[in-house]
């Protein structure tokens, strides 16, 4: 017999599993269908000849809403801050980059009349309220604060880093300085990587009778208004039914499980969203040969460096490295793998020259995609809230928040759905009273 569920999240991620843990204390039976082999999606951790590597490199804001909610789920997050600081590199020139305030008033990337201006611009940054840039982007933005060349290229490389967008023509600035400000409040490298924080929400859902069906994907979704419920067509052939549903997967993802006949209003935005992409080449060595050198950022390339196991648990061999070598992406440009992977070597043979004789493990993805959605001026026109113009069919992930992106907008979103759905129950049964008082 084809099972009937209260709610059917699609998706076993980030968003899918908050939603679920949120939604885990009501008495609504929960089956989430995840079609890889394991939970996690991008949140997945490798662990590959006793080192463990996140797909390309992970950081949680210390002052984002990600953290507070996963903290409020009773989710441990262990781990530790990299220090500030680091090496820029501009036109093949290494430069001290002034990240903290020693490295600030010594660099030679900067002049004296530019070191104070560009404390200027951290202020800004700091004190700007992002609600009131809805209609900009970040370059516009970024060219109101300075008209040097030079000032610019550091909140377009610290822009990256916080947003992973290579894109500042064409980012929100809503979004871009949002993400920058929780950046500049610190990061946190988890211990053993991302799994921890799935494995968490994962166990604390099946303990609380929450199901799980791994290797299964919806090949459609169906809404029957007469029954008030979905059906689901899965890949073996097999059905299952749901009075609700959080769809967590990317947004040609749900277009496709919808079909052509369900009436989607939004349809056509969603169809233009374009993903934000990269390149990361993961590696493990039994040694630095540069051991200081731990951070590094090209403002001309847009190219990334950064040893996570100095401050996080990553090998089962606490003198391994543990570093990630990542390639930001131009929105839709086409990607010659071979040629990218070439580049991050390059890279990686500059900052950590003869690392190759010390590689324990190393994995490279040329095409990477690091957020479902290249935020843009106006997608809160279309994404104002989780909930859609489908009864019962509500969306989470980090393309469907309108004002945060990656972990922020997945995991926020994930409990944002779960909320509108806790509501519309209470709303329900409050209905199903007919306002009678009980007796005293």
């Amino acid at each position: 017999m084809t099972q009937t569920w209260d709610i059917v999240i699609v998706g076993g991620g980030l968003a899918g599993y908050v939603a679920a843990n949120y939604l885990m204390n009501t008495n609504l039976s929960i089956l989430i269908l995840e079609k890889g082999k394991s939970v996690g999606g991008r949140a997945r951790t490798n662990k590959m000849n006793g080192q463990h590597f996140n797909l390309g490199p992970h950081a949680l804001y210390k002052k984002g809403k990600a953290r507070f909610i996963l903290e409020d789920l009773g989710i441990h997050l262990n781990g530790k801050s990299p220090k500030l600081g680091g090496t820029l590199i501009e036109n093949n020139v290494e430069y001290t980059a002034p990240f903290s305030p020693f490295e600030l008033f010594t660099t030679r990337f900067l002049h004296s009349k530019e070191r104070m201006e560009w404390i200027a611009v951290i202020l800004k940054i700091m004190s700007a309220d992002p609600e009131k840039l809805t209609n900009q982007t970040f370059q516009q933005w970024v060219h109101q604060m300075t008209k040097s060349n030079t000032i610019k290229s550091l909140p377009y490389t610290l822009g990256r880093l916080a947003t992973y967008c290579h894109a500042p023509e064409k980012i929100s600035a809503r979004v871009a300085v949002s993400h920058l400000k929780y950046a500049m409040g610190g990061v946190l490298y988890l211990d053993d990587g991302w799994q921890t924080i799935i494995d968490q929400l994962h166990n604390k859902a099946i303990v609380s009778g929450v199901h799980v069906h791994s290797h299964t994907l919806v090949e459609q979704m169906e809404r029957d208004p007469k029954k008030d419920q979905f059906k689901f067509t899965l890949s073996n052939g097999e059905e299952t039914l749901g009075k609700y549903v959080i769809c967590t997967t990317g947004p040609n993802e749900l277009i496709h499980m919808l079909g052509e006949k369900a009436s989607l209003p939004n349809r056509d935005f969603f169809a233009q969203i374009t993903p934000v992409k990269g390149a990361t080449l993961d590696v493990a060595l039994t040694q630095l040969p540069i051991p200081k050198q731990l951070f590094a950022m090209g403002t001309t390339d847009p190219l990334y460096y950064s040893v996570h196991s100095t401050y996080a648990r990553l090998s089962d061999h606490t003198k391994n490295a543990v570093l990630h070598v990542f390639k930001y992406h131009y929105p839709n440009e086409h990607v010659d793998g071979p040629s990218v992977k070439n580049e991050l070597e390059q890279f990686l043979d500059r900052l950590q020259p003869g690392w190759q004789q010390y590689v324990i493990s190393k994995r490279f993805i040329p095409d990477i995609t690091v957020n479902q959605r290249l935020p843009q001026i106006g997608d809160e026109l279309n994404l104002h809230r989780s909930k859609t113009e489908i009864p019962g069919l509500y969306i989470a992930g980090d393309w469907t928040s309108p004002h945060s992106i990656l972990a922020e907008g997945a995991i926020s979103s994930g409990k944002q759905a779960a909320e509108e759905i806790i509501l519309n129950e209470e709303r329900k049964n409050s209905a199903n009273y007919n306002g009678r008082v009980p007796a005293i």
